[in-house]
């Protein structure tokens, strides 16, 4: 008797860390042996076999373990989701077209770059680059003769610093932005090496159009039997699973809703057992509920204006199911602004700031399938709750006598709506 329960403990214990290193890669799909997520590696080395049996079975993504790095070679869901941009580090802003590029040059100098780089130097190289014909055609110049630019490098250093692409040496980026100053960063080629996820070569693809260009990437080769055309729907489903905050059955294709009405409880299971996630099944889709509230990149409730903004909007839209035009929702903030202007930031209350800070509350709840932009009507753009908005909906507020009981149509609470990504 000892010897089992001293086999259920060991049994426990290692689930508890592969459940522990696979949320890890989730989070950060690409980690170091160094730094501060040097417990995250040790445990994705050490459970490297059955992570990868896992991912590859149900996800179909490749993991790649080292003595360096360790690299989980995720790909989305959907290809066509914009609602999870790169994100400048110190403002949390999307990239622009321009950054994008920019990040792409970026990468390609440093390919050729030696074990050490100069900002300034870098910065040679994508002038350089830049003078490419398809470049200049496309209306894409960079030139480093002004701060607006040299701040897009910036932004564009700073995420591969977050990725430990690179890692500083000496100087900071602020003196770079002053032209009073110059940085030195050692670069990890190992890293870079891992940091590009498609199924070919982008130099290879000859669509035209962005989209047609971005399919061929990561096209995968068309299933020619039953058990490779389920095994293709298996990986496409576990991976929204993971990565769309709620599942809707309205944007499935008809093989999909398919298998994942048979499938559905298998599917779920697995995702659960390994990352903690719990089920959430609605007739309107699925959606995996973290406890833990960290495998996620947009949090809803969240502290802060944009937070509250976005939670007021919510509760305001929530079981409407109208179609609501933007600007009404720029006119709500405004007056929720003067009623929370000692609470809020100061720039609140400014003369426009309500348009932003409406925008970014529709973007947060667009990424989280709270909300869908639709079609404008009369040429305003409008808003409409998808159902999964209806658990942030309050009810009327029913005031009890002593020892009444509550009716059960009673007010119903809002509660998070988490998303994995």
């Amino acid at each position: 008797m000892p010897d089992d329960r001293l086999g259920d403990a060991l049994a426990a214990q290692r689930a508890q860390e592969v459940r522990r290193a696979a949320r890890a890669l989730l989070r950060r799909p690409l980690l170091r042996a160094g730094g501060s997520h040097v417990d995250d590696f040790r445990l994705v080395r050490q459970h490297a076999t059955e992570l990868r049996t896992w991912f590859e079975r149900n996800t179909g993504w490749p993991l790649l373990v080292d003595s360096e790095v360790a690299r989980l070679r995720r790909t989305p869901g959907r290809s066509d989701d914009p609602t999870h941009p790169a994100r400048d580090q110190r403002t949390g802003l999307p990239f622009s077209r321009r950054r994008y590029v920019l990040f792409c040059l970026c990468l390609a100098a440093l390919e050729r770059a030696e074990q050490q780089i100069a900002l300034g130097r870098l910065a040679e190289q994508v002038v350089l680059a830049a003078t490419d014909p398809a470049l200049d055609d496309a209306g894409v110049v960079f030139s480093m003769a002004d701060r607006e630019e040299r701040a897009d490098l910036v932004a564009v250093v700073r995420l591969l610093l977050h990725w430990s692409v690179l890692a500083r040496v000496a100087g900071d980026e602020e003196a770079f932005l002053r032209s009073s100053g110059d940085v030195l960063y050692d670069v990890d080629r190992r890293v870079l090496a891992g940091l590009l996820v498609s199924r070919r070569g982008p130099s290879t693809v000859r669509a035209d159009g962005f989209a047609q260009r971005l399919a061929e990437l990561d096209a995968e080769v068309l299933p020619d039997s039953d058990d490779l055309r389920n095994r293709a729907l298996r990986h496409g489903l576990t991976r929204r699973l993971l990565d769309d905050p709620v599942l809707y059955l309205d944007g499935l294709s008809e093989a999909e809703s398919g298998y994942l009405a048979s499938q559905r409880g298998a599917l779920t299971r697995r995702v659960g057992e390994l990352t903690g996630l719990v089920t959430e099944v609605r007739a309107e889709g699925v959606a995996m509920v973290d406890p833990d509230d960290d495998l996620t990149d947009l949090r809803m409730p969240e502290q802060g204006t944009d937070g509250h903004v976005a939670l007021l909007l919510a509760e305001h839209l929530a079981g409407s199911g109208a179609t609501v035009p933007l600007p009404e929702l720029h006119r709500r903030v405004a007056g929720w602004a003067l009623e929370h202007a000692g609470f809020w930031r100061r720039s609140a209350t400014a003369p426009g700031a309500e348009a932003e800070l409406a925008e970014q509350a529709v973007d947060r709840l667009v990424a989280l399938g709270l909300l869908e932009r639709v079609p404008a009507v009369d040429g305003t753009p409008a808003v409409r709750a998808r159902p999964a908005l209806d658990r942030y909906r309050v009810g009327e507020t029913i005031l009890l006598e002593a020892g009444q009981s509550a009716p059960r149509s009673a007010a119903r609470k809002s509660t998070k709506g988490k998303r994995t990504r």
